[in-house]
């Protein structure tokens, strides 16, 4: 997966939540459009090609308030499928872009 593609296809539209995503943000207090913000200045930290509902990536970027949000989404049919959504907490992550082993 390439953020280049991402963000074109998130700047033309191409885009959709899945509902998992939509509920996710809406427990978690993430506005959507904070999400599609993320995306717009975020960057690739993980890949997950071999995903069993298709190739997908983690995103991690800054919200509008600049908050840290990790989005998972993958790209099929011609558009960006917003997976799901989160804010990433310490017990798993260093920083926003360092996994906990």
């Amino acid at each position: 997966m390439d953020i280049v593609e991402i963000r074109t296809k998130i700047v033309a539209g191409e885009y959709e939540f899945r509902r998992h995503a939509l509920e996710r943000a809406n427990l978690r207090n993430i506005n959507p459009l904070d999400v599609k913000h993320a995306l717009l200045n975020g960057e690739i930290i993980e890949e997950y090609p071999n995903d069993p509902r298709g190739s997908s990536c983690l995103v991690w970027g800054k919200g509008r308030a600049r908050e840290d949000i990790h989005i998972v989404c993958g790209l099929s049919y011609g558009k960006v499928w917003i997976i799901t959504v989160y804010l990433p907490e310490d017990k798993d992550w260093l920083d926003p872009r360092t996994r906990r082993r």
